[in-house]
């Protein structure tokens, strides 16, 4: 049987992509940091790797004896240095394709983002092709940088640099890029901590009813990884995952709010809600507050802004894998924080 060896499978996305994995069987490693919570996975039949992606040597001698990988390990955040989403993103990315090359792997995937298409507001529903548009321009951002642009720019970067290496080397390298993901143990991504605000009792968050936005239920991301993995895909390709059409955001927020058993609260205008987020970003920033505020530029404009993707190339390679609907999966997301005291 084929060896396939998860780089940060103890997280959210990862975790799930294990368990995909095992329920179909498959012989699975997970390679995590020695300090990794590996609580979402340790009752799964798989074997714990200790290292680290930006150990380029450790990883070379780690990858020995595995035929295929799936790299998701990454700093996925709104808050943080630059260096550290570069040391993370780009150079430990660059390490597991080296790491690949020494070790004759030629079949990978890789997880980027939509985001490296851009999150601005538009009407446009972009595709693999569409222009690489990370950096979104918000309010002062040339004098105080945003965090999330530091990602988007990571992983946009990373994932140019992924492609580059794989056709120079002759490399199957699979670049699955998620929309939003929501589902089973997720809290950083703005679905549950919107749901524990709307649960403190919050009149008013930030909200629209006319702007659609891109989701996808873990469970149904995780399907993709194996769908990727089964059809062994010659080449380089790039493949939006998700749903298949974007939600009205308010249609999900409500959603989740229902399933909560809470009021939702009520939509504040972006005029004035976004100078408290940008205020509260800047001060976070000065103090040197180790996590993000509830309200940052990022977070307020992604409650405003259009952003719709289509996922027909991934339909066309891997077949169906949303087994999901909104109300299904959202349904089961918060059945499961009920279930494990989060709510």
């Amino acid at each position: 049987m084929t060896k396939i060896i998860i780089t940060g499978g103890n997280g959210f996305i990862g975790s799930h992509i294990v368990e995909a994995f095992c329920r179909h069987g498959y012989d699975i490693s997970c390679l995590v940091r020695p300090s990794a919570d590996i609580s979402a996975i340790n009752h799964l039949p798989v074997k714990i790797i200790h290292g680290d992606i930006t150990d380029f040597s450790g990883l070379s001698e780690l990858f020995m004896g595995f035929d295929h990988v799936i790299h998701n390990a990454a700093l996925v955040s709104d808050w943080g240095s630059s260096e550290s989403f570069h040391q993370a993103n780009v150079e430990g990315s660059e390490n597991v394709l080296r790491a690949c090359g020494v070790n004759g792997i030629n079949d990978i995937i890789m997880t980027g983002t939509i985001s490296a298409y851009g999150e601005e507001d538009c009407l446009t529903i972009k595709n693999e092709t569409s222009a690489l548009n990370p950096h979104y321009p918000y309010f002062l951002h040339t004098i105080f940088p945003s965090a999330m642009n530091h990602y988007r720019d990571s992983k946009t970067f990373a994932v140019r640099r992924a492609v580059r290496f794989a056709e120079e080397h002759h490399m199957n390298l699979t670049v699955l890029e998620p929309v939003w993901v929501y589902g089973e143990r997720e809290f950083h991504t703005g679905f549950y901590e919107y749901v524990k605000s709307a649960q403190s009792g919050l009149p008013v968050a930030p909200g629209s009813k006319l702007n659609k936005f891109h989701v996808i239920y873990a469970g149904d991301l995780a399907e993709a990884y194996v769908r990727a993995y089964e059809q062994k895909i010659k080449g380089v390709h790039r493949l939006i995952i998700g749903n298949h059409q974007a939600e009205l955001m308010d249609d999900i927020m409500f959603h989740f709010c229902r399933e909560a058993g809470v009021d939702k609260p009520r939509n504040g205008p972006k005029w004035l809600l976004y100078p408290i987020g940008f205020v509260l970003e800047l001060l976070w920033s000065i103090l040197g507050v180790r996590n993000p505020p509830l309200l940052t530029r990022s977070r307020v404009n992604m409650f405003y802004d259009n952003i719709e993707y289509s996922t027909e190339k991934a339909r066309r390679l891997l077949g169906e894998f949303c087994f999901h609907d909104l109300q299904k999966g959202i349904g089961r997301t918060v059945q499961w924080y009920r279930d494990n005291n989060y709510l």
